[in-house]
């Protein structure tokens, strides 16, 4: 099962982020995983709870958005959602697909760190940067 890896590298990226803001605890993890990247979102969520497991992270919310998958003809520019099972020819011109476009991503989109600001009203999310 893959999903426990990509767990454990979502909880090594957000506890590193926590280290270097000196956050004590985080409310919630935001993901945009790609409909292509075969990932399960309910064994993700599973795998995830375990790998929070005595870290800076446990007890954090993990909230999933699926990105469609998108491809892009070159021959005729045209963008189209591929869906599931991918439809990999152009619904324009019928030609193969050149680019996947999206749908293989798995990305951190947003962390909501806890602290003491948290139990003093709205909070206002901080993303995980390159720089975090």
């Amino acid at each position: 099962m893959h999903e426990m890896s990509l767990a454990l590298a979502v909880v090594d990226q957000v506890e590193k982020a926590a280290r270097g803001r000196r956050a004590p605890g985080v409310l919630s993890v935001r993901l945009d995983v790609g409909e292509l990247a075969g990932v399960v979102a309910e064994s993700l969520a599973f795998c995830f709870e375990l790998a929070c497991a005595g870290t800076v992270v446990e007890g954090a919310e993990l909230i999933t958005r699926t990105v469609p998958g998108t491809a892009r003809c070159e021959p005729c520019a045209g963008d189209w959602e591929v869906g599931m099972p991918p439809r990999l020819l152009c619904p324009r011109c019928g030609t193969a697909a050149v680019e996947l476009v999206s749908g293989r991503e798995l990305l951190i989109r947003e962390v909501r760190w806890a602290g003491p600001a948290a139990a003093g009203g709205p909070r206002r999310p901080q993303p995980i940067t390159e720089e975090n």
